[in-house]
């Protein structure tokens, strides 16, 4: 089974990720901001990570490149999901090495369909 890191910080939109990650058959782990979400990466290579831009510690942007400019995870798929969803900020937020963007509120069947295009 494929596991899916969310980092998102509010408890409602992780609720909603989560829970539509698993209903579609996928191991979900969370992470609350940044710090937290790199040791969980460290502790377990996730399939793909699902990220939020707004976080308390650092933006999901600066994570994101962080994460691609690593060698052991710049290959891990990186979907932002963000309620920033002008096109300057898809355009950054795919110069940064995200694979996709997807503006919240969340469609469901789409960040679903996202997650399993990527995994494979």
């Amino acid at each position: 089974m494929s596991t899916v890191l969310v980092v998102e910080d509010s408890p409602t939109q992780m609720e909603v990720i989560t829970g539509c990650l698993q209903k579609g058959g996928l191991t979900v782990v969370t992470a609350n901001d940044g710090k937290d979400a790199m040791t969980k990466i460290g502790n377990q290579k996730p399939d793909v990570i699902v990220l939020d831009v707004v976080l308390p510690d650092r933006s999901g942007f600066e994570l994101c490149r962080d994460l691609k400019a690593e060698s052991s995870t710049s290959k891990i798929p990186v979907v932002i999901c963000s309620t920033k969803a002008s096109e300057m900020d898809k355009f950054w937020g795919m110069k940064q090495g995200a694979d996709a963007y997807l503006a919240k509120p969340v469609d469901q069947e789409e960040l679903l369909r996202t997650v399993k295009q990527l995994i494979k």
